[in-house]
């Protein structure tokens, strides 16, 4: 079998001219725009080395573009700036804030404390005000407790001495109100002070004006104190200071104790019915005299009565 011509030799050749002359033209015309882009540059760049127009508007434009930016960053960095300002500010006006309330919760508890030491300094300018006689030597107290009322087995209160620095069984307690009662047990540093209100009280006591004798009883907290061994026949006025008269030998003579309440003739004694209120709030006491003796006993005139230890002198002596 012979081997002829194929049919598409011919159309090969003839396709490989055409695609030759469109390459060739398509060069061509790149050479040709090239060129016109070259003449049209070298023209403009002649043009603008002659006028520098082109200079001074890439100039323009470029300095435009760059105040924008750097007006738009300025005006982004204030803001970021402006709102840590405010942030710092506000950070400082809460510590500020937290300080001031610091500041003013000290003060007011300054100012409570302060009134408080007004308070007991007024109490205690009162205390240094009883007179006292040359035989007696105040001592102060505080009060640490107390135990009144129906479920109280006594009317007490517990101080902060003990035997140890004064509040020795049996010693008085006063304020410059008058009395308060005396000491029933001590310990070495604490002491309980039995009440004029309680039951187990028992003081002798005298009317100042009337000077009629009697003896002073609790009944309890709530219920007024009774004046017993009052005589029938005895001045004794509702109004009337009743005083101790140091004839148990518990209480120094002349210490406000009561005010009398009622006077009335007794049913079932040969006695007066005497109620009386105590001078003294046992229970809004915070501070409180010890009564020591001294150990001085200033000697009398013969024609010198004894002294009262509180209140006015007695009355001058009514002609018969």
């Amino acid at each position: 079998m012979q081997d002829g011509p194929s049919p598409f030799s011919g159309t090969a050749v003839l396709l490989f001219p055409a695609a030759l002359t469109g390459a060739i033209v398509t060069f061509r015309r790149f050479l040709l725009m090239a060129g016109g882009l070259l003449v049209l540059f070298l023209g403009m760049y002649s043009w603008n080395q002659r006028t520098h127009t082109l200079d001074d508007i890439a100039a323009n434009v470029g300095l435009e573009m760059s105040g924008t930016v750097l007006d738009t960053f300025d005006s982004v960095k204030g803001s970021v700036l402006g709102a840590w300002r405010r942030y710092a500010d506000l950070v400082g006006v809460r510590e500020e804030n937290e300080r001031l309330r610091a500041q003013v919760a000290e003060l007011q508890a300054r100012i409570v404390s302060h009134g408080e030491d007004l308070a007991e300094l007024a109490r205690l300018r009162e205390l240094v005000q009883l007179p006292v006689d040359s035989a007696w030597k105040p001592v102060g107290a505080r009060i640490l407790a107390g135990r009144m009322g129906p479920n109280a087995i006594q009317d007490s209160i517990t101080i902060n001495r003990g035997y140890t620095s004064g509040a020795r069984p049996g010693t008085p307690i006063v304020t410059n109100m008058g009395l308060v009662g005396r000491v029933l047990r001590a310990s070495p540093h604490a002491a309980t002070v039995l009440l004029i209100t309680d039951p187990g009280s028992r003081i002798a006591v005298f009317a100042q004006q009337s000077r009629s004798a009697g003896i002073l009883s609790g009944q309890g907290l709530e219920q007024p104190l009774e004046v017993g061994f009052v005589e029938r026949d005895a001045p004794v006025t509702a109004g009337e200071i009743l005083i101790t008269s140091g004839l148990d030998g518990k209480y120094p003579k002349g210490i406000p104790v009561a005010t009398v309440d009622s006077v009335a003739p007794s049913d079932s004694t040969q006695f007066l019915a005497v109620t009386a209120r105590p001078l003294v709030d046992v229970r809004r006491l915070e501070e409180v005299l010890l009564l020591e003796p001294s150990g001085i006993n200033r000697p009398l005139r013969p024609s010198e009565p004894a002294p009262d230890f509180v209140g006015p002198p007695r009355p001058p002596k009514r002609e018969r």
